[in-house]
């Protein structure tokens, strides 16, 4: 489950909070009783504190971390939505997927070179039109034509082609950048 820390997190912290409740009500019972002196008492409450409070600080943590995979996975899920809307369309603009899917644009701009530097797209990006075509690295590298104009492509890095004539750059996998090589 996703972020099931935050729900373990919360559990601990509610635990610990409640078996605080319970040992200071029985302290408070035994103390008010005369059967205990002021040491054993004391004593009592610091062995409570001890052992409640790793398990608060064990829930807080947990709690935390569920939440910072939670916001984690939905980054996923929207740069999986990104990358799913270029290879089914073949081509897509910015300003499409940021009427899609209700974000701004530097965001999607954003998920956009997050893909490419994880190298999960594989495809041509002209930033000055804000189009991505989605180009299967076979073709591209077998005819080394510009998805965007037809130009001649020319190798700009490891992973990077890029196009003299219109600026399109040509992202290519680790596999594809290999078989080019």
């Amino acid at each position: 489950m996703i972020g099931g820390g935050k729900t373990v997190g919360l559990i601990l912290m509610i635990a610990s909070a409640v078996l605080l409740l319970v040992f200071g009500a029985w302290v408070l019972t035994v103390f008010s009783t005369a059967e205990t002196t002021s040491g054993g008492a004391v004593l009592g409450i610091l062995l409570a504190v001890g052992v409640v409070a790793p398990l608060f600080g064990i829930g807080a943590y947990l709690f935390r971390k569920g939440g910072q995979e939670q916001r984690e996975y939905e980054q996923v899920a929207k740069e999986k939505q990104v990358l799913n809307a270029v290879l089914t369309r073949g081509q897509v603009t910015v300003n499409e997927l940021v009427a899609e899917m209700q974000l701004p644009q530097e965001e999607i701009e954003q998920m956009i070179q997050h893909l490419v530097g994880k190298q999960l797209f594989s495809g041509a990006i002209n930033w000055q039109k804000g189009v991505l075509y989605s180009v299967e690295s076979q073709k591209l590298t077998g005819d080394q034509k510009c998805p965007n104009c037809g130009g001649d492509l020319k190798f700009a890095g490891k992973g990077l082609i890029v196009c003299p004539y219109c600026g399109s750059q040509v992202f290519l996998t680790k596999r594809a950048a290999a078989q080019t090589a």
